[in-house]
Protein backbone atom coordinates (compact mmCIF):
# COMPACT_ATOMS: atom_id res chain seq x y z
CA UNK A 1 0.00 0.00 0.00
CA UNK A 2 1.29 3.45 -0.79
CA UNK A 3 0.05 7.03 0.52
CA UNK A 4 -0.64 8.91 -2.86
CA UNK A 5 -1.28 12.30 -2.99
CA UNK A 6 -3.52 13.16 -6.18
CA UNK A 7 -3.85 17.42 -7.13
CA UNK A 8 -6.63 18.24 -9.52
CA UNK A 9 -8.48 14.36 -7.43
CA UNK A 10 -11.76 15.52 -7.97
CA UNK A 11 -11.68 16.64 -11.57
CA UNK A 12 -12.62 14.23 -14.65
CA UNK A 13 -9.50 12.20 -14.80
CA UNK A 14 -9.15 12.71 -11.04
CA UNK A 15 -12.06 11.05 -9.80
CA UNK A 16 -11.29 8.24 -12.46
CA UNK A 17 -7.71 7.38 -11.07
CA UNK A 18 -8.82 7.79 -7.29
CA UNK A 19 -11.00 5.24 -7.45
CA UNK A 20 -8.82 2.73 -9.03
CA UNK A 21 -6.12 3.65 -6.42
CA UNK A 22 -8.79 2.80 -3.80
CA UNK A 23 -9.72 -0.62 -5.83
CA UNK A 24 -5.87 -0.99 -5.51
CA UNK A 25 -5.70 -0.57 -1.63
CA UNK A 26 -3.87 2.30 -1.78
CA UNK A 27 -4.24 5.52 1.00
CA UNK A 28 -5.38 8.59 -1.00
CA UNK A 29 -5.05 11.63 -0.38
CA UNK A 30 -7.09 14.29 -2.64
CA UNK A 31 -6.22 18.45 -3.18
CA UNK A 32 -8.29 20.42 -5.37
CA UNK A 33 -10.54 23.82 -5.39
CA UNK A 34 -14.01 22.32 -5.74
CA UNK A 35 -15.92 23.15 -2.42
CA UNK A 36 -16.21 20.22 -0.25
CA UNK A 37 -20.17 20.64 -0.29
CA UNK A 38 -20.16 19.66 -3.95
CA UNK A 39 -17.20 17.05 -4.04
CA UNK A 40 -17.80 13.60 -5.59
CA UNK A 41 -20.05 11.00 -3.75
CA UNK A 42 -16.81 9.06 -3.64
CA UNK A 43 -14.90 11.33 -1.36
CA UNK A 44 -17.12 10.08 1.39
CA UNK A 45 -14.70 6.68 1.60
CA UNK A 46 -12.75 6.43 4.60
CA UNK A 47 -9.63 6.28 2.45
CA UNK A 48 -9.76 9.42 1.12
CA UNK A 49 -8.72 12.24 2.97
CA UNK A 50 -9.98 15.69 0.89
CA UNK A 51 -8.32 19.18 1.17
CA UNK A 52 -10.20 21.79 -0.54
CA UNK A 53 -8.09 24.58 -2.04
CA UNK A 54 -5.13 25.74 -4.43
CA UNK A 55 -1.45 23.71 -5.26
CA UNK A 56 -0.06 27.26 -5.30
CA UNK A 57 -1.16 27.52 -1.36
CA UNK A 58 2.25 26.67 0.32
CA UNK A 59 0.82 26.11 3.67
CA UNK A 60 -1.50 23.67 2.25
CA UNK A 61 1.17 21.70 0.21
CA UNK A 62 3.03 21.91 3.17
CA UNK A 63 -0.31 19.28 4.90
CA UNK A 64 -1.17 17.66 1.74
CA UNK A 65 2.49 16.33 0.75
CA UNK A 66 3.15 15.12 4.77
CA UNK A 67 3.40 11.17 5.02
CA UNK A 68 3.42 10.81 1.31
CA UNK A 69 5.08 8.28 -0.86
CA UNK A 70 3.98 9.32 -4.60
CA UNK A 71 2.67 12.86 -6.18
CA UNK A 72 0.16 12.63 -9.24
CA UNK A 73 -0.34 16.13 -10.33
CA UNK A 74 -3.24 16.45 -12.53
CA UNK A 75 -4.47 19.97 -11.10
CA UNK A 76 -4.03 22.63 -14.03
CA UNK A 77 -5.72 26.50 -14.12
CA UNK A 78 -5.97 26.54 -17.72
CA UNK A 79 -6.38 24.78 -20.64
CA UNK A 80 -4.89 25.40 -24.40
CA UNK A 81 -7.48 28.11 -25.76
CA UNK A 82 -7.44 30.05 -22.31
CA UNK A 83 -3.48 29.73 -21.50
CA UNK A 84 -3.14 32.22 -25.22
CA UNK A 85 -5.24 35.17 -23.32
CA UNK A 86 -3.03 35.69 -20.37
CA UNK A 87 0.20 33.82 -20.88
CA UNK A 88 1.36 35.57 -17.46
CA UNK A 89 -1.50 33.87 -15.64
CA UNK A 90 -0.72 30.88 -16.94
CA UNK A 91 3.17 30.73 -16.14
CA UNK A 92 2.56 32.17 -12.77
CA UNK A 93 -0.52 29.71 -11.46
CA UNK A 94 0.97 26.46 -13.31
CA UNK A 95 4.50 26.52 -13.81
CA UNK A 96 5.23 28.78 -10.50
CA UNK A 97 2.96 26.54 -8.53
CA UNK A 98 4.18 23.58 -9.69
CA UNK A 99 7.65 23.86 -8.76
CA UNK A 100 6.57 25.30 -5.46
CA UNK A 101 5.05 21.75 -5.52
CA UNK A 102 7.66 19.81 -6.37
CA UNK A 103 10.40 21.92 -3.78
CA UNK A 104 8.04 21.23 -0.62
CA UNK A 105 7.66 17.67 -1.95
CA UNK A 106 11.40 16.67 -2.35
CA UNK A 107 11.64 18.31 1.11
CA UNK A 108 8.35 16.06 2.34
CA UNK A 109 10.50 12.99 1.57
CA UNK A 110 8.11 12.27 -1.05
CA UNK A 111 9.93 9.99 -3.65
CA UNK A 112 8.07 10.02 -6.78
CA UNK A 113 5.87 12.39 -9.31
CA UNK A 114 3.59 11.42 -11.77
CA UNK A 115 2.87 14.03 -14.03
CA UNK A 116 -0.43 13.84 -16.57
CA UNK A 117 1.58 16.18 -19.64
CA UNK A 118 -0.01 17.17 -22.79
CA UNK A 119 0.60 15.12 -26.11
CA UNK A 120 -1.86 16.98 -27.93
CA UNK A 121 0.57 20.44 -27.20
CA UNK A 122 3.58 19.97 -26.43
CA UNK A 123 4.75 18.86 -30.03
CA UNK A 124 3.32 21.61 -32.14
CA UNK A 125 2.51 20.98 -35.45
CA UNK A 126 4.50 17.53 -35.95
CA UNK A 127 6.63 16.79 -38.78
CA UNK A 128 5.45 13.01 -39.11
CA UNK A 129 2.47 10.83 -37.47
CA UNK A 130 2.88 9.01 -35.66
CA UNK A 131 4.09 11.24 -33.16
CA UNK A 132 7.26 9.51 -30.94
CA UNK A 133 8.73 10.54 -27.53
CA UNK A 134 11.80 11.54 -29.53
CA UNK A 135 10.35 14.05 -31.99
CA UNK A 136 10.61 17.58 -31.87
CA UNK A 137 8.68 19.20 -29.46
CA UNK A 138 7.90 23.29 -30.57
CA UNK A 139 4.57 24.04 -28.97
CA UNK A 140 2.18 26.89 -30.37
CA UNK A 141 0.06 27.65 -27.59
CA UNK A 142 0.76 28.74 -23.50
CA UNK A 143 -0.40 25.58 -21.88
CA UNK A 144 2.03 23.33 -24.28
CA UNK A 145 5.01 25.45 -23.15
CA UNK A 146 3.88 25.16 -19.57
CA UNK A 147 3.48 21.63 -19.54
CA UNK A 148 6.85 21.05 -21.74
CA UNK A 149 8.55 23.05 -19.08
CA UNK A 150 7.64 21.52 -15.74
CA UNK A 151 8.73 18.04 -17.65
CA UNK A 152 12.17 19.39 -18.15
CA UNK A 153 12.42 20.66 -14.56
CA UNK A 154 11.30 17.12 -13.19
CA UNK A 155 14.08 15.71 -15.28
CA UNK A 156 16.39 18.86 -13.02
CA UNK A 157 14.97 17.56 -9.97
CA UNK A 158 15.69 14.21 -10.72
CA UNK A 159 19.46 14.90 -12.10
CA UNK A 160 20.28 17.21 -8.83
CA UNK A 161 18.30 15.70 -5.92
CA UNK A 162 16.99 12.35 -6.75
CA UNK A 163 12.93 12.69 -6.86
CA UNK A 164 11.94 10.05 -9.72
CA UNK A 165 9.15 10.90 -11.70
CA UNK A 166 7.33 9.77 -14.59
CA UNK A 167 5.77 11.82 -17.26
CA UNK A 168 2.73 10.83 -19.30
CA UNK A 169 2.27 12.99 -22.68
CA UNK A 170 -1.83 12.28 -22.72
CA UNK A 171 -3.77 12.55 -25.79
CA UNK A 172 -7.52 13.56 -25.77
CA UNK A 173 -9.59 11.87 -23.19
CA UNK A 174 -13.11 11.13 -23.09
CA UNK A 175 -15.88 9.20 -20.72
CA UNK A 176 -17.84 9.44 -17.98
CA UNK A 177 -18.10 12.48 -15.75
CA UNK A 178 -16.00 14.35 -18.50
CA UNK A 179 -17.25 17.87 -17.95
CA UNK A 180 -18.77 20.12 -21.02
CA UNK A 181 -17.49 23.67 -21.42
CA UNK A 182 -14.04 22.83 -20.07
CA UNK A 183 -11.99 20.70 -22.43
CA UNK A 184 -12.84 17.96 -24.90
CA UNK A 185 -14.68 17.70 -28.19
CA UNK A 186 -16.47 14.57 -27.46
CA UNK A 187 -18.15 15.76 -24.09
CA UNK A 188 -19.02 19.21 -25.49
CA UNK A 189 -20.35 17.56 -28.98
CA UNK A 190 -22.74 15.16 -26.96
CA UNK A 191 -24.13 17.75 -24.19
CA UNK A 192 -25.31 19.99 -27.42
CA UNK A 193 -27.05 16.62 -28.64
CA UNK A 194 -28.59 15.98 -25.26
CA UNK A 195 -29.96 19.61 -25.22
CA UNK A 196 -31.16 19.51 -28.84
CA UNK A 197 -28.93 21.94 -29.74
CA UNK A 198 -26.23 22.47 -33.08
CA UNK A 199 -22.41 21.62 -32.94
CA UNK A 200 -20.02 23.87 -33.39
CA UNK A 201 -16.43 23.31 -35.22
CA UNK A 202 -13.78 25.05 -36.08
CA UNK A 203 -12.84 24.40 -39.34
CA UNK A 204 -13.83 22.39 -42.02
CA UNK A 205 -13.87 19.20 -39.21
CA UNK A 206 -10.89 17.84 -40.86
CA UNK A 207 -8.57 18.37 -37.85
CA UNK A 208 -7.49 14.88 -36.65
CA UNK A 209 -7.16 14.14 -32.94
CA UNK A 210 -6.27 11.11 -31.47
CA UNK A 211 -8.95 10.30 -28.65
CA UNK A 212 -8.60 7.80 -25.54
CA UNK A 213 -11.43 6.77 -23.49
CA UNK A 214 -10.85 7.41 -19.82
CA UNK A 215 -10.90 3.48 -18.75
CA UNK A 216 -7.36 3.23 -20.85
CA UNK A 217 -6.18 6.27 -19.18
CA UNK A 218 -6.31 4.99 -15.94
CA UNK A 219 -4.99 1.55 -16.94
CA UNK A 220 -1.83 2.99 -17.18
CA UNK A 221 -1.89 5.63 -14.76
CA UNK A 222 -2.10 3.36 -12.05
CA UNK A 223 0.35 1.53 -13.17
CA UNK A 224 3.11 3.87 -12.54
CA UNK A 225 3.00 3.19 -8.77
CA UNK A 226 5.05 0.11 -9.14
CA UNK A 227 6.50 0.86 -12.09
CA UNK A 228 10.48 0.94 -11.63
CA UNK A 229 11.73 0.46 -15.61
CA UNK A 230 14.12 3.10 -16.67
CA UNK A 231 12.25 4.77 -19.46
CA UNK A 232 10.34 8.23 -17.68
CA UNK A 233 8.29 10.17 -20.40
CA UNK A 234 5.27 8.28 -22.28
CA UNK A 235 2.52 8.91 -24.84
CA UNK A 236 -0.59 7.71 -23.97
CA UNK A 237 -3.42 7.55 -26.56
CA UNK A 238 -5.29 5.31 -28.46
CA UNK A 239 -2.44 5.43 -31.08
CA UNK A 240 -5.28 6.11 -33.92
CA UNK A 241 -6.12 9.30 -35.00
CA UNK A 242 -9.82 10.51 -35.93
CA UNK A 243 -11.36 13.54 -37.90
CA UNK A 244 -13.72 15.89 -36.11
CA UNK A 245 -16.37 14.65 -38.81
CA UNK A 246 -15.60 11.32 -38.03
CA UNK A 247 -16.83 11.47 -34.35
CA UNK A 248 -20.18 13.50 -36.03
CA UNK A 249 -20.77 10.55 -37.45
CA UNK A 250 -20.11 7.96 -35.19
CA UNK A 251 -22.07 10.56 -33.18
CA UNK A 252 -25.07 9.88 -35.11
CA UNK A 253 -24.66 5.97 -35.56
CA UNK A 254 -24.70 5.74 -31.68
CA UNK A 255 -27.34 8.14 -30.75
CA UNK A 256 -29.56 7.79 -33.54
CA UNK A 257 -29.64 11.08 -34.00
CA UNK A 258 -29.51 13.96 -36.31
CA UNK A 259 -26.55 15.91 -35.54
CA UNK A 260 -26.92 19.66 -37.20
CA UNK A 261 -23.07 20.90 -37.36
CA UNK A 262 -22.44 24.66 -37.77
CA UNK A 263 -18.55 25.24 -39.22
CA UNK A 264 -16.59 28.09 -38.41
CA UNK A 265 -13.46 29.77 -39.20
CA UNK A 266 -10.28 27.66 -38.02
CA UNK A 267 -8.20 28.66 -35.25
CA UNK A 268 -4.54 29.43 -35.37
CA UNK A 269 -3.92 27.13 -32.24
CA UNK A 270 -5.44 23.94 -34.05
CA UNK A 271 -2.53 21.73 -35.12
CA UNK A 272 -4.10 19.93 -37.87
CA UNK A 273 -3.18 16.35 -37.32
CA UNK A 274 -1.88 14.50 -33.88
CA UNK A 275 -1.63 11.69 -33.59
CA UNK A 276 0.51 9.61 -31.11
CA UNK A 277 2.89 6.74 -31.19
CA UNK A 278 1.96 4.69 -28.06
CA UNK A 279 4.10 1.70 -28.63
CA UNK A 280 6.43 2.51 -25.38
CA UNK A 281 3.72 2.67 -23.05
CA UNK A 282 2.06 -0.59 -24.34
CA UNK A 283 5.61 -2.46 -24.17
CA UNK A 284 6.79 -1.25 -20.80
CA UNK A 285 3.50 -1.20 -19.17
CA UNK A 286 1.90 -4.51 -20.99
CA UNK A 287 -0.66 -2.53 -21.58
CA UNK A 288 -3.02 -1.83 -24.84
CA UNK A 289 -6.35 0.46 -25.74
CA UNK A 290 -9.46 -0.92 -26.17
CA UNK A 291 -10.23 1.05 -29.15
CA UNK A 292 -13.75 0.18 -29.27
CA UNK A 293 -14.63 4.09 -30.34
CA UNK A 294 -18.34 3.18 -30.87
CA UNK A 295 -18.92 1.14 -27.70
CA UNK A 296 -17.25 4.03 -25.46
CA UNK A 297 -18.81 6.65 -27.22
CA UNK A 298 -22.07 4.90 -26.55
CA UNK A 299 -20.92 4.06 -22.68
CA UNK A 300 -20.55 8.26 -22.22
CA UNK A 301 -23.66 8.64 -24.42
CA UNK A 302 -25.91 6.59 -22.13
CA UNK A 303 -24.05 8.56 -18.90
CA UNK A 304 -24.99 11.96 -19.88
CA UNK A 305 -28.41 11.12 -20.87
CA UNK A 306 -28.72 9.75 -16.56
CA UNK A 307 -27.19 12.90 -15.29
CA UNK A 308 -29.47 15.20 -17.50
CA UNK A 309 -32.68 13.33 -16.48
Amino acid sequence: MKRILVTGGAGFIGTHLVDRLISAGHKVRVLDRIPIEVRPTWLESQQIEYLMGDFSDHSLIDVALKDIDIVYHLASTTIPASSNIDPIFDVQSNLIGTLSLFQIALAAGVKKVVFVSSGGTVYGKPKSLPIKESDPTDPICSYGITKLAIEKYLIMFRELHGLDYLVFRLANPFGERQRPGAQGAIAAFLQKLVNGQPIEIWGDGSVVRDYIHIDDVVDVLVRGVSYSGNTRLFNLGSGRGRSLNEIIDTLREVTGKPVECIYKSSRPLDVPKSILDISLAMQEFNWQPTNDFAGEIRKTWNWLKQKHV
